[in-house]
């Protein structure tokens, strides 16, 4: 064998040792239904065709490769943005494993979250009996000072009442009766992790608000001055939770962050491990209540959550994962309005500097063609971006983005010259996108790691903006929101616009005929 204790390969390299080699031909020959190479070749062509394209946007009942997670990764996403407090997931430990591997490879940091362990005896009786003992271990191994509760498919299948399963487990000495456990219903197999963290969400603010499922008086809302914030499911949290704060105390202004997970993503090597570190209190979650408004920074992550705030009373300001100048210019003036204070002069001089670095660089993204999925709200954030630097976001695609987020998106791009040429595809899948990037070409595309399989199929540069980012390390660091986050959006688009040029003028003398070391 080519490896050894004194010779160590990786695994890219080793796997192209004639050995293995060997296996996979044999595999291949003696185990794989093989049509001709010819054939494949034949039908991989057709799929790349109009014709191809006509049936892949024809189909209704199948989902191919969506754009998209599950509720519960938007749950444990919520539960990690409060201080102590442990993510429990009713349902089966490999979900749960997907949960944590996913944040885990993301922010490349440890994610805590349990299972109450269902296998196929609780599919068939209910998971009554997981739930008492999971809480009861999850309450005496990892000391929390509050336990969220979601569920996943399994749990929802057969109907478990999480409400009901919790008051159980309380009577059977599980946790302390006044011990907070605040649950949601998650069901995988409808909405995606945006719902998921709405429904989350929703439950955690229930839960202090409303009298902690009928034990307490529920809290009686007397307003003030203060100003909550929610920035909703964010890839980029780390960085942009910085930065948010940052600009309010630019204001001075006294601001509530109801769920901030960007501390627990962010622990220094010290020679201490923190299993919860950072995150909103219980006491801030409590005086969240009496704030005078709160800005929801996305709406579509937000809706349930954001109708329940203004049922109490507060003034909700709702907007699209704001990018840019004009999407931050929206965020800037609803804090100085809502403060009554001016605008800083820092922010104004950020604000200038960034209309400076755009138009430095306007003539290289001017007129370029970009195709892009994720979020609605971040979709929606980016494209008006791009409208803002001159570039054509193209094809905009949401999985989970339903009509009324495309009719927003299409009043965005009616609103732009640069927006004539552009379509909005909504309940639509990476399937569909490639069939968009074969017929209707793009010089880009926006998305997450995934999207490297239709960079490859393609030929399209894929520039990493969105969640999950599982093959390039750090970018959750740096903000995208506020007009520092556009900064570092526009060289990250500007990088992928050079590696590219680059790569097409790397022949002297037949596709360099200049310096090229300036551009």
């Amino acid at each position: 064998m080519p490896q050894s204790a004194d010779k160590v390969i990786d695994h890219e390299l080793l796997f192209r040792e004639p050995e293995y080699q060997k296996i996979f031909a044999d595999k291949k020959a003696n185990f794989e239904f093989n049509h001709s190479d010819a054939r494949v070749a034949e039908i991989r062509d057709w799929t790349k065709s109009k014709d191809y394209k006509d049936k892949n946007f024809a189909r209704e009942a199948l989902t191919v490769n969506p754009a998209k997670a599950c509720q519960p990764l938007g749950a444990v996403y919520v539960a990690n943005g409060f201080a102590k407090t442990l993510s429990f997931v009713h349902g089966s430990q490999g979900c749960v494993a997907y949960y944590r591997s996913h944040f885990s490879r993301h922010f490349k940091e440890p994610t805590s979250c349990v299972s109450s362990s269902m296998t196929e005896d609780a599919a068939v009786f209910g998971g009554l009996n997981n739930m008492v003992d999971g809480l009861a271990n999850a309450y005496n191994l990892y000391k929390p000072e509050m336990i969220a509760v979601s569920t996943t498919c399994m749990a929802e299948v057969i109907g478990d009442d999480l409400n009901a399963f919790i008051k159980t487990s309380k009577e059977k000495g599980s946790v302390p009766a006044e011990f907070d456990v605040p649950f949601a219903h998650t069901p995988a197999f409808v909405g995606s992790h945006v719902t998921g963290y709405d429904n989350a969400l929703l439950g955690v603010l229930q839960h202090f608000w409303d009298g902690k499922s009928k034990t307490t008086e529920p809290l009686v809302r007397v307003p003030d001055e203060s100003i909550n914030f929610i920035g909703g499911f964010d890839g980029f949290v780390v960085g942009n939770m910085k930065e948010v704060k940052r600009i309010f105390e630019l204001f001075g202004a006294k601001v509530n962050v109801i769920c901030d997970p960007s501390e627990v993503w962010n622990t220094p090597t010290d020679g201490e491990f923190r299993m919860y570190e950072g995150g909103t209190t219980k006491a801030e979650v409590e005086a969240a209540l009496h704030a005078k408004a709160t800005i929801v920074f996305q709406e579509y992550c937000c809706e349930k959550t954001a109708k329940y705030l203004a049922e109490k009373g507060q003034e909700v300001v709702v907007l699209n994962a704001p990018v840019g100048v004009a999407g931050t210019d929206r965020f800037i003036m609803a804090i100085s309005r809502l403060t009554g204070k001016p605008v800083p002069a820092v922010l104004e001089r950020e604000r200038g500097q960034l209309v400076d670095a755009m138009a430095d660089s306007q003539a290289h993204l001017h007129g370029k063609r970009y195709a892009l999925y994720g979020d609605p709200d971040q979709m929606l954030g980016y494209s008006e971006f791009l409208l803002e630097l001159g570039a054509e976001p193209a094809h905009v695609l949401a999985t989970n983005g339903g009509e009324d987020w495309a009719n927003k998106v299409q009043a965005l791009f009616d609103s732009s010259p640069y927006g004539a040429n552009c379509k909005v595809y909504p309940k639509r899948d990476l399937w569909h996108m490639r069939s968009l990037l074969h017929t209707e070409p793009v010089d880009f595309l926006i998305g997450n790691t995934y999207g490297k399989y239709l960079e490859r199929d393609c030929g399209v540069p894929l520039i990493r903006l969105v969640f999950p980012i599982f093959d390039r390390h750090h970018y959750h660091r740096f903000p995208t929101w506020g007009y520092n986050g556009a900064l570092w959006l526009l060289t990250m688009l500007l990088d992928e616009f050079f590696e590219t040029l680059d790569a097409n003028t790397i022949v002297p003398g037949k596709t360099d005929y200049s310096y090229d070391i300036i551009r």
